[in-house]
């Protein structure tokens, strides 16, 4: 039975595979991104908690699991080589229901947007244009081994914590904010290039050209954990410059933590990848953390 057939056997969506196909586990990487760019402003969240509620919110249940929907949506046909359980492919979210969710919740997305000021909104927008670029033809940046991770990991990392910091501040963070978390943002790619190891088959099958299809795993795995890496030894020396060692010696703990899970990975790429992205991922947004209250220090407000 064809991936079409099978998504018309049924009328409704399952409501358990509707929250499956926004995937709660994805979410918390922006929401910690965004809490880092609260602390990182400087200012204080004091008469302003519904600010963070609200974009802590924005930033995972609804624009991130937004970008699942629409992904889901346009990966449909691969996810049926890959994992023909998933929701669309599986039948379990039927017909259209997979693009009319994903198109409900940006626009939820905007409405929520709108309430955290004009900073707020119009990261909101480019978080909604991003998410639908990387999956959707006629762009599709997906396809790509190098565009596709890194924007990814500026939606997911950078472009949540700059919103946190601007929404706090009302007005754009520091030049020291804005670096830390472009850095952090350039490193995700890294970890969305490992995440890619779960659909090796179905992107080759389907032309998509991810790290791992191009290079093979073993050498992805390597690329992608220098590109962490790189990223933050940077953070680490900046630290180290802005006279806050003891934030640069916690960053720098970290990133030794994570040499040891990479030894580890490359025994078996592939088969280690999902387990790096528990254990590696963990220790490295622990270390954004570290950096976001090492800014916080700097006074954040440019």
């Amino acid at each position: 039975m064809s991936v079409t057939q099978v998504i018309q056997s049924r009328r409704f969506p399952e409501p358990a595979a509707a929250l499956r196909l926004i995937k709660p586990i994805t979410w918390f990487p922006p929401m910690w991104a965004y809490l880092c760019g609260v602390i990182s402003s400087g200012a204080s969240p004091s008469g302003q908690w519904l600010l963070v509620v609200l974009g802590v919110i924005l930033a995972g249940p609804i624009v991130c699991g937004m970008s699942q929907a629409a992904n889901d949506w346009c990966d449909r046909h691969v996810d049926a080589i890959n994992e023909p359980d998933r929701p669309i492919p599986s039948g379990r979210i039927p017909g259209r229901w997979g693009l009319w969710i994903a198109l409900l919740m940006s626009a939820l997305s905007l409405v929520v947007g709108w309430q955290l000021g004009p900073w707020g909104f119009g990261a909101t927008i480019l978080g909604v244009l991003a998410a639908w670029a990387y999956s959707a033809e006629p762009i599709r940046l997906k396809r790509s081994g190098i565009y596709g991770p890194g924007l990814v990991g500026l939606s997911y990392e950078t472009l949540p914590w700059f919103t946190g910091a601007a929404v706090l501040a009302a007005g754009a963070p520091s030049g020291e904010v804005i670096l830390v978390a472009v850095l952090y943002g350039i490193g995700a790619h890294g970890i969305m290039t490992l995440n890619d190891f779960k659909a090796l088959e179905g992107d080759r099958q389907t032309g998509v050209q991810s790290l791992p299809v191009t290079l093979g795993p073993e050498r992805a795995a390597r690329v992608a954990c220098a590109v962490m890496s790189v990223p933050q030894v940077a953070v680490i020396i900046l630290l180290f410059l802005w006279d806050k060692p003891f934030h640069a010696l916690g960053v720098l703990a970290v990133l030794c933590a994570q040499f040891w899970a990479m030894t580890i990975m490359f025994k078996d790429p592939k088969a280690k990848a999902p387990w790096y992205n528990g254990t590696g991922v963990l220790l490295y947004v622990s270390g954004m953390m570290i950096a976001a209250f090492a800014l916080r220090g700097l006074g954040g407000l440019s």
